[in-house]
Order: C-alpha cells, then sequence, then structure tokens
C-alpha cells in the first residue's frame, strides 16, 4: 500500500503542470480578478465611479398587452371606451323594422322597375297551361301595393273567397233543401247566384280596391264604396233567407227544422256563414274608409281623376275626334250649300 501513498508530483521525472508560465499567467490574472472583486464596495459612490465596470448589452424584455388592446398614458387617467347606454331595446326594435321596412319596400320598386309594366303577364286566376282559358288579371301585393296596405289588401281578398265558398256551401243547402222535399227554386237560384255574384265581386269592388291601394286612387276608393254596400245589402238579405229568395238563410233554416234535423243542421252552417260574411263586410269598409279618410283622398280628387282617365281613355279620345270632325263637315256642307 506504501506505493500509493506516495505523492505522484514528487517525482523529478513528471513534469509539473503548473510549472508551465502559460498556466502559471492566467492564474495570476485570476487572482487579479478576484482581488478587485474583493475591494468591490457597493456602498461607496465614490469608488464605483471611479472603477470602470463593464458594460452589457441591453435586453427588451417582453410585454404583453393588456387586455382588448387599450394603451393609456401612465400619466392620463384611463377612460371608460364604452359610449354610455342612451338607446333602449324598444329604440333598437323600432329602428330595426323601420330598416326592414325601407328595404321591402326598396326591393319591392326594384321588382317593379325590373319587369316593367309592358312585361307583366296575367297571373289571375292561376289556371293551369293547358287551359284553353288564359288568365285575365295580374295581381301580385307583394308587388304593387305598398308595405303599410299589404295586410288590408290580403284581407280584402280573403273577404272576397269567403264570399265565395259562403256562396258553394248555398249551393249544397239547396241541394239538401231539393232531397228534403222544399222544391228547386232555391238550389236554382244558389247556382245562379255563384256563378254571377263570384266573378262580378271580384271585379266590381275587389279590383277597384286593389287598385285604389295601388296608385292611391280617389276614384276607385269611391267605386269600391259604392259597389261594396249593395254587397252587404245582399249578403244581408240573404242571410235573413226570405221564402224563394234562394238562400238558406236564417227564416229558411227555422221552417225546415220542423221537418228534418239534418238538412236544418245544414242550412243553419250556411245561415252562420252569411253573418259572419255581413260582419266582417261592415268591419272591413269601417277599416278602408278610415285609411281613405287619412290619406287626404275626397269627391272632388275622384271626380278630377274621373274627368282625367275619361279625357286619356283611347275610344273615348276616338269618339270625340269623330264627333269633332262630323260637326266641322256639318258646317262646311251647310256653308256650300249657301
Amino acid at each position: 500500500m506504501s506505493k500509493f501513498e506516495d505523492n505522484p508530483f514528487s517525482d523529478p521525472a513528471i513534469d509539473n503542470p503548473f510549472a508551465d508560465p502559460s498556466v502559471q499567467q492566467v492564474a495570476r490574472s485570476t487572482n487579479n480578478a478576484t482581488q478587485g472583486l474583493d475591494d468591490y464596495n457597493p456602498f461607496d459612490g465614490q469608488q464605483n465611479a471611479n472603477q470602470a465596470t463593464p458594460t452589457q448589452p441591453a435586453i427588451m424584455q417582453a410585454v404583453s398587452p393588456p387586455i382588448g388592446g387599450q394603451y393609456t398614458r401612465s400619466n392620463q387617467p384611463q377612460q371608460s371606451q364604452n359610449p354610455p347606454q342612451n338607446f333602449t331595446t324598444a329604440d333598437f326594435q323600432k329602428r330595426q323594422e323601420e330598416l326592414e321596412r325601407k328595404a321591402e319596400e326598396l326591393a319591392r320598386r326594384e321588382a317593379e322597375l325590373r319587369a316593367g309594366s309592358a312585361g307583366r303577364r296575367n297571373n289571375w286566376p292561376p289556371l293551369p297551361a293547358f287551359c284553353p282559358i288564359q288568365p285575365c288579371f295580374y295581381q301580385d301585393i307583394n308587388v304593387d301595393i305598398p308595405l303599410e296596405f299589404q295586410r288590408i289588401v290580403r284581407h280584402l281578398y280573403h273577404l272576397w273567397m269567403f264570399h265565395a265558398l259562403v256562396l258553394a256551401l248555398n249551393i249544397i243547402g239547396g241541394l239538401s233543401l231539393l232531397f228534403a222535399g222544399q222544391g228547386f227554386t232555391v238550389f236554382g237560384l244558389s247556382i245562379l247566384y255563384f256563378v254571377l255574384l263570384t266573378p262580378f265581386s271580384f271585379i266590381c269592388w275587389y279590383r277597384p280596391i286593389y287598385k285604389a291601394f295601388r296608385s292611391d286612387s280617389s276614384f276607385n276608393f269611391m267605386v269600391f264604396f259604392f259597389i261594396f254596400l249593395f254587397q252587404i245589402i245582399i249578403t244581408l238579405v240573404q242571410s235573413i233567407g226570405f221564402s224563394g229568395g234562394g238562400s238558406c238563410g236564417l227564416i229558411t233554416s227555422i221552417a225546415v227544422f220542423r221537418e228534418n234535423i239534418g238538412v236544418g243542421i245544414v242550412t243553419l252552417i250556411v245561415t252562420i256563414g252569411f253573418i259572419t260574411a255581413v260582419v266582417a263586410d261592415v268591419m272591413l269598409i269601417t277599416k278602408v274608409h278610415r285609411i281613405y279618410r287619412s290619406t287626404g283622398a275626397s269627391l272632388a280628387k275622384a271626380q278630377a281623376e274621373f274627368t282625367t282617365e275619361i279625357l286619356r281613355n283611347q275610344h273615348v279620345q276616338t269618339a270625340a275626334s269623330s264627333a269633332a270632325a262630323a260637326a266641322v263637315n256639318a258646317q262646311i256642307a251647310s256653308a256650300n250649300r249657301y
């Protein structure tokens, strides 16, 4: 074990690495640096100013941006960026409805300009293509009627369809009376009423009110009021149901209940339909009259429109020209005679 306890550096044959001059120079420089650190006093400002301090590169620290991306100066107080909530939900909803109404009005006018009055094809009544009879009228409430009047026009159109339905039920009631031995009168007149009143009511009062709301025509409003009053009177008479009047009204229903309860129920349903039609007629004509008065229309305006339409009519212009030419020729002939 003695050989392990010997100092290996004591052998002169082995070179001492610390005896190398370069190693000793590095050791001296290290000792000087260490001695400089030992003599450093952080609380001595004068000594620190005299000593040269090593410079180090500046390092930029990453700063995370504030939430929401809002930056404020340090010398100014941070202000709230949200505007005061001065509008309520009702205000926003009202503005949204106004914007939607304007958008629909612009879309309607754009579609009307794109189609053009000359390029429109009649689409009512909606008949199949193979039918030899073609549609006679053009009707599109969404395009022709202003947005604020579309609802009332649809109600009037549904009212016309309800009148047609009641007249069709009246035919069924007349047929049931025929089977009950009440004669052919009610059944025959019910068919005549359906054939005549259904198209005439569409042409005489629905089309005028459609044109009135489409072009704000006072003349068409007057035509509607005049014809629709007769419609109310006729429907009221039919709901009463006079004997031999051709309708399954109240009097007819009460009389037939004594003989046949089933036929009486059928005629009573038709009577309820006529009464409902009368009530709907009165309600809608009142509403239309209120709208008519609010638009500033009057009888004088209707007369002026009637005169203008008569003068613009091509047939009237042709007849007037022919009458004027005939009068001039007669005067020339009489002058030549003398």
